[in-house]
């Protein structure tokens, strides 16, 4: 991953520029001291040499511009394949309750195919990197990011089944919620997630307070209580609108512990991370189903009245998603990809509008708007302030110069004693 990161890195084709031109200028220095040409020629050479450097800096620039408008590209398609495939898991896992009411088993089933990341990661790898590696060897070396043991029973108890129930109770109540509450509430109240996230890293990481930051957790809040008061606080409601704000919490405390307890992870380590606890939850939850299965919880009378299709569709939906999310930041930027996020309110809303199972009254479509707010105000950078202050720096230093000039020649013939003079009776004024 070292050698990846150093391949890709966009600013290293500037430096060649900056090397030839300093070459250049020296070897002028050296004609002018040594040679000594006339001043038509030495004007000549340095004309030149300032026309190859600011031919080579605008190539560089746009080959950075290229570079930014590449990336903002597969920002755009990133960000309607992360909508499409959440909305399209949580639609399709709606149709499925109507065949199959058996969210565990559905968490379970989906849960599963995160073993695939792993295998999937070598195969690029394979395709992308110089130096191949067997599969054990590339194992062994992402297992460091468990520690210098590497992947041990103590590290999987203490570091991997934690999160991996986080996981699976992420999953399982965002479902139970689809079997109380329409799709367009759910996806909004789960953007809840990131109000939370950052309340929780303020709280126990000690992140920096932002009050914009506290401004859009308030936002969230008041939206998750709109968004129950839109159907008159009813039981089977509040169930749902509950269950969703628990699935954003346990998704928020993922993160908030995997940050604290194994940090950051590259793409190896993160895929490694998701096939153990795809694996783990295949291995050591399977029995789980059949329990509920035999005591009719979640019940079917064969296995060939399965829906098969819905299933392995929102599993497939679900892995695509999660694909997105983990590995999208190698070809574009984040805030891009959570964008697909808020977008799939809309989306689901439509859906639910053409299906006629939502009452858009106002308060719903208040509620939705203040969570989606919110969202969006978390994806702020953390110096959004100190770059409007640039930016607004810039923009009145362009109409500066103007006056200045006008003001430099009508104070051609003057001193320095007379300039003074006129830039302390200005600041005077």
């Amino acid at each position: 991953m070292k050698k990846h990161s150093a391949r890709v890195a966009p600013l290293s084709a500037c430096n060649s520029p900056v090397l030839t031109l300093t070459k250049v200028e020296g070897e002028d220095h050296i004609r002018d001291s040594v040679v000594g040409p006339t001043d038509t020629q030495a004007a000549g050479v340095v004309a030149g040499a300032e026309s190859s450097s600011s031919k080579r800096k605008l190539h560089c620039c746009i080959r950075v511009t290229t570079v930014q408008v590449s990336k903002a590209l597969w920002g755009v398609a990133m960000v309607m394949c992360v909508c499409s495939s959440w909305a399209g898991s949580t639609q399709l896992a709606k149709l499925t309750f109507k065949q199959f009411d058996a969210p565990f088993t559905l968490t379970w089933f989906a849960t599963s195919w995160n073993s695939l990341f792993f295998p999937l990661y070598y195969i690029g790898h394979l395709c992308k990197s110089p130096e191949r590696q067997t599969p054990r060897q590339r194992f062994r070396e992402c297992c460091r990011f468990f520690g210098d043991d590497g992947l041990t029973p103590k590290v999987f108890f203490t570091k991997v089944a934690p999160f991996g129930l986080l996981w699976i109770l992420t999953n399982y109540l965002y479902l139970q919620a689809l079997r109380k509450i329409n799709t367009t509430d759910a996806s909004a109240l789960f953007c809840c997630n990131k109000a939370f996230v950052f309340l929780l890293s303020w709280i126990v990481l000690r992140d920096r307070f932002m009050g914009v930051r506290i401004v859009a957790a308030i936002l969230a809040i008041a939206g998750i209580v709109m968004m129950t008061y839109a159907d008159g606080f009813h039981s089977h409601s509040v169930i749902g609108i509950t269950l969703v704000v628990a699935s954003a919490s346990m998704s928020a405390l993922y993160k908030v512990l995997f940050k604290m307890v194994l940090g950051s992870a590259k793409f190896g380590e993160a895929a490694l991370f998701l096939s153990i606890v795809g694996s783990a939850n295949f291995v050591f939850i399977s029995f789980v189903p059949l329990i509920l299965y035999f005591t009719h919880v979640e019940y079917i009378d064969s296995p060939g009245e399965i829906p098969w299709a819905c299933f392995c569709g929102v599993a497939g939906l679900m892995f695509a998603f999660n694909v997105l999310l983990n590995f999208g930041v190698a070809i574009t930027y984040p805030t891009l990809i959570s964008l697909g996020i808020v977008l799939s309110v809309p989306v689901n809303a439509m859906v639910d509008l053409y299906t006629c199972e939502i009452n858009f009254n106002t308060v719903r479509l208040i509620a939705v708007f203040i969570i989606c707010l919110g969202f969006l105000m978390l994806l702020l950078p953390e110096d959004w302030d100190q770059c409007i202050i640039q930016l607004s720096t810039k923009l009145r230093k362009r109409d500066e110069p103007a006056e200045g000039s006008a003001e430099a020649g009508a104070t051609t013939g003057l001193n320095w004693r007379g300039r003074a003079r006129t830039s302390m009776s200005t600041f005077a004024h």
